[in-house]
């Protein structure tokens, strides 16, 4: 065992756990520890222009790739600039470690330049995090974090780093594994709740397959498809599970919630049977909680046993990998011996219920001459991209029509922030997704609001030579605030109105990078396809309706069934 600087640790275990990329922004307390990154040369750092930059960028890496994403930033403002990307990175179960620089430990506690507690600062929003106070502890900590990160449910991992720890010498003793007693994730599931499940199963009429970010997480997809077409089930998806079933399949049912299909949200209410994988009943999917899904039985799969029973009472729940869960349901199903037809033709009534609901209320818009509908600019993006695009977006309008009418055929295609719903995600985790994969096609579909949060990236972006593509859809407000001003408040559009837009066609062009702009349908294709092939970066602007809702919609309160239309 050799005897390093905690500076150099900190390199080593990166190599160690196989880390690529860091995103960071570097300062006095941190110094070190970049001086140490480039004496070794073998980690690429990128330097964003503001460290919430960094902890989406990390976030987008690691959500593309399927890798712990990293950043590295410094103690006060730097640090609590990560706060916002590390609560994003925990509501939606992404890990990633951000490794914060901090004042000297004898310091600490008297108000030093740039001093702030960190540690108690994340507590809430990080899944562990530590401050090393030695040394010696620091290649042990290092290890857990990475393990903690990837681990169960994933999340992220803070480690605070003083400056004396960073220049202090020990023996770098890396371990091979990590034991700890307080931490034991349960990862294969009980085969008698398997067995209980599967009755239900042979018991229901009317199921319905609801899947969330947990089945991507675990790299699900493959067993949820064969699970739905083995016994015939519909799927309907939660934001963070778009892409971990096909959206074109005959049986998805696209999103479900308050922005999700008619088809998909009757289907939950009608429902006699709901298998639950990797999702949790947040209040965006139950609408109306006593009024959720009334006749149904539930099934629940989820490696995290507290996200269980948490919101609506479940009748055989399941802790566990998703993907080892659903295994041993297929090999169950498989075991019964009954042919997928039996299944099929079992489940026909119900699947003929759901064609004619989508077939009454399918997702539509209606069309107004000589005005950009965002819709249409969606529908054409994936016309052009053929779905191949990793598809990363802000929050808002722009997000929710990214959701309804892109269709996401694959896993870890669509980057978006669902629990925390954080503007200006998009185009830094766009970056992050682009480093994960320089070869691939990276969208982000933004807003006029969200892409000004993290405009300076840009920077980055040009920096880096990505050629990251940003879809605006332009519509001068605060879009869904601005909707439910629209319906909920007398149309009182109250600090939702842009009265300044900048020009983003000059903006792009100030950072060295491309922009076009449409100012009418006819010009929507011509310039999605010009700013598609056109090398580098590059901002796509489309002035859309002023006013265009996103329906349908369950206004806060009401039953998934009481949706607002077109």
């Amino acid at each position: 065992m050799a005897k390093m600087a905690g500076k150099e640790m900190v390199v080593e275990a990166l190599k160690r756990e196989g880390v690529e990329v860091i995103f960071g922004f570097p300062g006095g307390a941190i110094i070190d520890i970049y001086d140490a990154l480039e004496k070794d040369g073998s980690i690429k750092h990128v330097l964003v222009r503001h460290e919430q930059g960094a902890a989406h960028a990390a976030d987008g890496y690691a959500r593309a790739s399927g890798k712990v994403g990293v950043c590295l930033v410094t103690s006060g403002p730097g640090a609590t600039n990560t706060v916002t990307g590390i609560a994003t990175a925990y509501m939606d179960s992404i890990p990633i470690v951000v490794l914060t620089g901090q004042v000297p430990t004898g310091l600490i506690g008297n108000d030093a330049f740039q001093e702030v507690d960190i540690v108690g600062i994340t507590r809430p929003c990080t899944k562990h995090n530590y401050l090393v106070k030695d040394v010696k502890d620091l290649p042990r900590i290092l290890k857990e974090a990475f393990y903690i990160a990837r681990s169960g449910r994933p999340g992220p991992v803070l480690i605070d780093l003083p400056k004396d720890v960073q220049n202090s010498t020990a023996e770098f003793d890396y371990p091979e594994e990590v034991d700890l007693r307080s931490y034991k994730p349960v990862l294969s599931p009980h085969q008698k709740q398997i067995k209980r499940a599967f009755k239900l199963i042979e018991q229901a009429k009317n199921p319905v397959i609801y899947a969330g970010g947990g089945v991507i997480i675990s790299g699900a997809h493959k067993e949820l498809r064969k699970l739905a077409e083995t016994i015939w089930s519909p799927v309907t998806m939660t934001l963070m599970g778009l892409g971990g079933f096909p959206g074109t399949h005959e049986l998805s049912l696209g999103m479900l919630g308050m922005h999700g299909t008619y088809c998909a949200n009757m289907a939950m209410a009608n429902s006699d049977l709901i298998i639950a994988v990797g999702a949790r009943f947040d209040d965006r999917v139950t609408g109306k909680i006593d009024a959720f899904a009334p006749k149904a039985k539930i099934i629940h799969i989820d490696v995290d046993p507290t996200s269980i029973q948490k919101n609506v009472k479940v009748d055989v729940p399941i802790v566990g990998d998703c993907r080892k869960a659903l295994k041993m349901l297929i090999a169950a199903i498989e075991e019964d011996g009954r042919p997928s037809e039996i299944w099929k033709e079992k489940h026909e009534p119900w699947l003929e219920q759901l064609k004619a609901w989508n077939e009454r209320h399918p997702l539509s818009y209606k069309t107004e001459e000589g005005v950009i509908k965002p819709q249409y600019v969606i529908e054409k993006l994936y016309e052009l991209t053929k779905g191949k695009a990793i598809i990363t977006t802000e929050v808002g309008q722009n997000q929710m029509w990214a959701a309804q009418f892109y269709k996401f055929d694959e896993p870890r295609t669509l980057l978006s922030s669902g629990g925390l719903g954080t503007m200006g995600y998009g185009f830094p985790a766009a970056i992050g997704a682009q480093m994960a994969f320089p070869d691939k096609l990276v969208v982000d579909i933004a807003g006029d609001g969200s892409i000004q949060m993290n405009i300076q990236e840009m920077a980055t972006a040009m920096e880096q030579r990505l050629p990251v593509k940003i879809v605006i859809l332009n519509n001068q407000f605060l879009g869904m605030v601005r909707q439910w001003q629209e319906l909920f408040y007398d149309r009182r559009y109250v600090a939702t109105s842009f009265q300044v837009t900048p020009d983003f066609v000059k903006i792009a062009e100030a950072y060295g990078a491309k922009g076009f702009r449409a100012t009418k349908p006819e010009e929507v294709e011509s310039v999605l396809k010009e700013g598609l092939e056109t090398p580098g970066l590059v901002i796509m602007e489309f002035a859309i309706a002023k006013e265009e809702g996103v329906f349908p919609m369950v206004p806060a309160g009401k039953a998934t069934t009481e949706m607002l239309l077109v």
